[in-house]
Order: C-alpha cells, then structure tokens, then sequence
C-alpha cells in the first residue's frame, strides 16, 4: 500500500461517507500530505502501514521546530488520527500508531461578540438608496436572526423559506439539514428585497433558486459577504475585528445571556456536540463577573 493509493481511498471515504465540504476534505489532504513528505525527507520508504509511533514522534517535533502553533498542530494530530482510523476500519492495518498521541493542551479562544447596539449600528450603516442595500439589509437581518454560518448564508434557497411558518431550512456542515426559526424583522425585509430588488434581476441559469445574488444574476460569494461586513463595520466606527461569523457568535451570545436553553441553542447553530455550543456558557460567565465588577459596591 503506497502514499498515494491510502490518501485517494481516504479522500473517497470523506467524500462520500463522511459527506464533508470540500474545503474540510482538502484540509485534512494537506495535513496527511504534510505527514508523507516529512516520512519521505527522513524515513524514506516508509508505506502508511509501516509507519510507527516513533515516525510519528519524530513528525510533532518537526512540527514544533518550525515554529507551528499548539492549534495548528492540534488540527494536523486530528487529521492523522482520522486517517489511521479509516485505515484500521478497512483493515488495511493492524495497529493504530496514532492512538497514543498527545495533543498539544489548547487554552479554547472565546469568540468576538458584538453587542445588540453594535450589530444594530452596523444594519444602519447600510445604504438603503440602492438595490444592493436593499439586499444587504435582508442579509444582515437574516444573518443575525438565524445565527447562520457565512456559507449557509450565501446558499440559501427561495424553495428553503418557509415564511408563513416563520422557519428556513439550512444545509449546515455535512450536508447536514436543520430547520431554523427566522424573526419578522428578517421576513419582512426578505419580502421587500424579493419585490423590489431580485425580481428584477436577470438571474443566472443554475441559480433561480438562489435567495440572495450579486449583480449579474449569481450566488454571493463568502469573499464579498466578508469584505462587506468589514466596510459597515468601519462605516459605523466600530474597531472590533469582526467577520460574518462574529454576527452568529453574537446570536448565540445574547440566546444565552437572555436565558435560552442551550440544547435550543445547539439545535439552532447546528452543533454535532453540546460541547461546542457550551463555549458560549463560558461567555455567559464573563458577562456575569463584568456586571458584578460594574454594579456590585464589594467588587468596585
């Protein structure tokens, strides 16, 4: 079993089973890529299967010599270890030699949050004059009632908006499907761009479903999504460093500060695992400890 064989039946096995994006099955390609060159250059000759914890030692600290971040690192273990376990679920090998690797101990980042005041200032910033406007209104509304990742955002469909339920259906990581409440506020800016804005667009073959399109009748891309969040961020005079994932942060933030269940909140973000929507509980403590410090006469 060569290199190049195992990674073409690991990348089918992502593809197809695992269902991942296809930006996350290049993600884990370069990682494993990564891994071969580094066997080639100081254990030339080594096949996947005959590689053992010593290469793979020898690899983390060839890693920390060129100076590789704990979370990068973290990411390129991972990526190991998911393709040793194809691997060994294929039998293609008898022993895991990735099983008793340690990972490097991460401090986890609490995300950027915007306040209500902030992500309101930023909708406010939009240029309502044009048609481009109208559109970007519906998508920040939309953004931040529903908490959606950027690339949810820019494939949402007209055939997925189920308005008069006040929900939409979202096509998550995975390919993953969930159904997502969607506020008055959203809708109703929805309805005007649709009227106003859209139905007078020449759209593109291949993209009459779209809900939101640029100029020339196509998807938005994540690129233009970024950059425009950052100019209304900079219009409305906020330094934070934001993204279009800072508006679903902040969804989830004020969820948790208002007391919302956090199994809701997870099924409203899309979260495999309670644990990753537990990070805004975290927040929820901050919050908790920066009102105390401001109100509270023994902690000023």
């Amino acid at each position: 079993m060569n290199w190049s064989a195992s990674i073409k039946e690991f990348k089918n096995y992502l593809q197809l089973e695992k269902s991942l994006s296809g930006n996350s099955v290049e993600a884990y390609l370069r990682d494993i890529g990564k891994l071969d060159s580094f066997l080639e250059k100081n254990y030339p000759n080594t096949s996947p299967e005959n590689v053992n914890r010593e290469h793979l030692e020898g690899f983390l600290i060839h890693l920390h010599e060129i100076n590789m971040n704990d979370r990068s690192q973290a990411r390129i273990i991972s990526g190991v270890r998911a393709f040793y376990k194809f691997l060994l679920m294929e039998d293609l090998i008898d022993n895991d030699p990735s099983q008793l690797l340690d990972l490097p101990k991460l401090r986890r980042k609490l995300p950027d949050t915007l306040s209500y005041d902030e992500i309101s200032s930023i909708i406010a910033a939009i240029d309502l004059s044009t048609p481009e406007g109208q559109r970007n209104k519906a998508i920040f509304e939309t953004l931040y009632s529903c908490g959606l990742r950027v690339s949810e955002l820019t494939g949402l469909r007209i055939s997925d908006m189920f308005m008069d339920d006040g929900f939409v259906k979202v096509k998550g990581k995975g390919n993953k499907e969930r159904l997502v409440p969607i506020g008055d506020s959203a809708i109703n800016y929805i309805n005007i761009y649709k009227q106003t804005v859209r139905s007078h667009i020449g759209v593109q073959r291949g993209f009459e479903d779209h809900l939101f399109l640029n100029r020339n009748g196509r998807a938005l891309s994540r690129v233009y999504i970024f950059m425009l969040i950052k100019q209304l961020a900079e219009k409305a005079g906020i330094k934070k460093s934001i993204s279009p994932h800072t508006f679903r942060h902040s969804f989830a933030t004020h969820l948790i500060e208002g007391g919302a269940d956090l199994r809701a909140v997870q099924e409203m973000l899309g979260h495999e695992s309670i644990t990753t929507t537990e990070i805004y509980t975290h927040i929820d403590r901050e919050f908790l400890r920066a009102t105390l410090i401001q109100y509270h006469p023994r902690f000023k």
